[in-house]
């Protein structure tokens, strides 16, 4: 992809440079210092914002006012740096090469539900006090339907100035909606999950320069927060980064708490590698094998369908994210650990706002992959859980013996009781318990890229268990309920009790 310089070095400042004027412009700054090891890189990540762009011996961040102050109490010398604003010169406008403006994106995200009402509905999430709003599209061949499949999330751009995603997902919604009913596969899609698609999770900070162009975008939201510091985290707990939750963040943490995603991915710009869990600690997930085989798939489409040395950053073009460095109250590890969901970071272009020319061979490099992964929510383990009484659908916690860890377990959800578990191949014992019922263990084995679907039946605490026997359909001796024969047509049952012992029961005919 083509690298284009954005950033100009202004000379050192010193520890006395007053914090005020550096802030009398604009709310947040970029800037570079050295640092000694990664011990010390993620204790300053606490402080200020790593970016991506920070290398062995080198970082970048970016940090508002009081952020500033406390990285300046460190005493590490910084090299600020000037974000000039973009100026690019679109071509067609008919090639998704430009970056359109706020209305203009807002008369797109109506167009694709007005458009194709049947299976595409525009949910407006919320609308910030500036008056912008975030809009997402859900897209199911019965749209605003609960049936029995798993609900799919991309998002991007919660750094208002990382916008290759921001294109990328417009291009994705009308390439889904527009292949539906021509494409097997985007038919196939589209028939078995529930897409729901938000392709700017941050206007204000695209459009901090007005909203007309995307030119002067920021990191960071109106308030001057970095809205992927803000969630809660699973090491240090609610407001990790000392702000009150962000509008941005309450509205995603809403959905998140109505819709069941199964998997999901955050887009963001300033490197080209797949970041998975976690970011918070050096711990590895219970299915780091499957986080590894699902980001070396993206990655890998990726590398195939582009020019020599895309997307082979770090690893390959995969990288836990807590080895790259450390993040916390990031969203990525939030969905994981507190909304049972499988989510990872894309890091789509070295250029956080791409020339608007290179966009279309990056969404030639990218759309595969973000297929393979939307159809991922088909694979692994899945099936529906019932009271075995009723028939009834029961929310059940789905937990791997001997495998689990750190929120790694799932459930099945209402109102239907399906459940999706993503795991890397093999052969598991999996446990499916709720209060109030009897928990069942079965083994089932899973191949990547392969559906095994396994029902399961609870039986509550409060009902017997009834085996019928019956040797002779009209005997004559039988007991009567105190153990005396009676000369009559019965049966004899034997119930299980809720300890688990036998006893006899007899229904009289």
């Amino acid at each position: 992809m083509k690298k284009i310089l954005l950033l100009v070095l202004i000379p050192f400042f010193g520890f006395s440079q007053n914090v005020n004027d550096l802030f009398s412009k604009k709310g947040e700054i970029y800037f570079s210092f050295q640092y000694k090891n990664k011990l010390q890189l993620n204790m300053i990540s606490d402080i200020v914002s790593i970016d991506h762009k920070t290398n062995a011996d080198l970082a970048y961040a970016y940090a508002n006012k009081s952020e500033f102050a406390k990285f300046l109490q460190q005493g590490i010398s910084y090299q600020l740096i000037e974000k000039k604003p973009l100026n690019y010169i679109n071509n067609s406008k008919n090639n998704w090469d430009y970056y359109p403006t706020y209305q203009q994106y807002v008369n797109m995200m109506t167009a694709f539900a007005d458009s194709f009402p049947n299976i595409c509905k525009l949910h407006n999430l919320g609308t910030l006090s500036s008056g912008r709003e975030i809009l997402i599209v859900q897209i199911s061949k019965n749209v605003g339907v609960k049936e029995n499949e798993p609900s799919f999330l991309y998002t991007s751009s919660m750094h208002g100035d990382e916008l290759a995603g921001y294109i990328l997902s417009l291009r994705l919604i009308d390439h889904i909606l527009n292949g539906y009913g021509n494409s097997l596969e985007l038919t196939q899609l589209v028939d078995n999950i529930d897409i729901w698609i938000n392709p700017l999770a941050n206007p204000d900070g695209a459009y901090y320069g007005g909203n007309q162009d995307v030119w002067s975008a920021t990191r960071y939201n109106a308030n001057w927060i970095d809205l992927n510091r803000n969630y809660p985290d699973p090491q240090d707990g609610p407001h990790p980064d000392g702000n009150a939750y962000q509008n941005e963040t309450t509205i995603f943490m809403g959905l998140a708490d109505t819709v069941s995603f199964t998997i999901s991915a955050n887009m963001h710009g300033g490197a080209e590698v797949c970041n998975y869990p976690w970011d918070t600690w050096s711990t590895l997930t219970a299915d780091d094998n499957w986080w590894e085989y699902v980001s070396h798939e993206y990655a890998d489409s990726c590398q195939a369908n582009s020019g020599n040395g895309y997307f082979n950053y770090l690893n390959d073009g995969i990288t836990n994210g807590n080895d790259w460095y450390e993040v916390d109250g990031g969203r990525q590890d939030y969905m994981n650990y507190f909304k049972y969901c499988r989510e990872f970071t894309l890091e789509l272009s070295d250029d956080k706002t791409p020339d608007p020319n290179d966009l279309p061979e990056l969404w030639d490099a990218n759309y595969p992959s973000l297929l393979n992964y939307i159809e991922q929510s088909l694979f692994g383990l899945r099936g529906i859980v019932t009271d075995s009484i009723t028939g009834l659908p029961l929310k059940a916690k789905v937990e791997i013996l001997n495998h689990d860890i750190d929120s790694s377990h799932v459930y099945s959800n209402l109102p239907i009781g399906n459940y999706h578990r993503h795991l890397y191949q093999g052969n598991y014992n999996i446990t499916f318990s709720k209060n109030g019922y009897y928990p069942k263990t079965i083994n089932a084995s899973v191949l990547n890229n392969n559906t095994n679907i396994e029902d399961v039946k609870l039986v509550p605490f409060s009902t017997t268990q009834v085996e019928e026997i019956n040797p002779s359909k009209n005997t004559n001796t039988t007991f009567d309920l105190l153990g005396r024969t009676r000369n009559t047509k019965s049966k004899i049952q034997l119930i299980k009790t809720e300890s688990g012992t036998l006893k006899k029961q007899i229904k009289i005919q």
